[in-house]
């Protein structure tokens, strides 16, 4: 791969972001990257995503201080997805003020919430979320 415009973008300029703890290895959550937000995530050593509800760049703990820093970036073998490794400032990824956005999990022919809330995503975003 010799640049970003070698990456498989789908019809919306986007492509799957896979956030990840350098120290655990605990995947935190997926987001979306446009072109835009991948140039500006290594320029500011920061995950940046692009937020598909806003239409919109999301720099990832703007709202709520749970910053991203990148320690390392890496592409699959098909060229379609993104692996971020992130030192995640703060216990909480997940916008429902979660460890991070997977706690739901199948178990005996069922869904079940196996993590819990850390911090209400009331007390951390108002109304709105991040």
């Amino acid at each position: 791969m010799d640049n970003l415009d070698d990456l498989k973008w789908n019809e919306d300029g986007l492509i799957p972001a896979i956030a990840q703890s350098w120290s655990s290895g605990e995947i935190l959550m997926l987001a979306w990257m446009n072109k835009e937000s991948l140039e500006c995530s290594i320029s500011e050593g920061r995950a940046v995503y692009w937020s598909r509800s806003r239409s919109q760049l999301w720099r990832k703990g703007e709202q709520s201080g749970f910053v991203q820093h990148i320690r390392e970036i890496r592409i699959d073998c098909d060229l379609d997805t993104i692996l971020i490794k992130v030192d995640q400032v703060g216990e909480i990824a997940c916008h429902t003020g979660r460890a991070n956005c997977f706690f739901w999990r199948y178990s005996k022919d069922k869904w079940e919430i196996d993590a819990p809330i850390i911090k209400p995503s009331e007390e951390i975003y108002g109304n709105g979320n991040e």
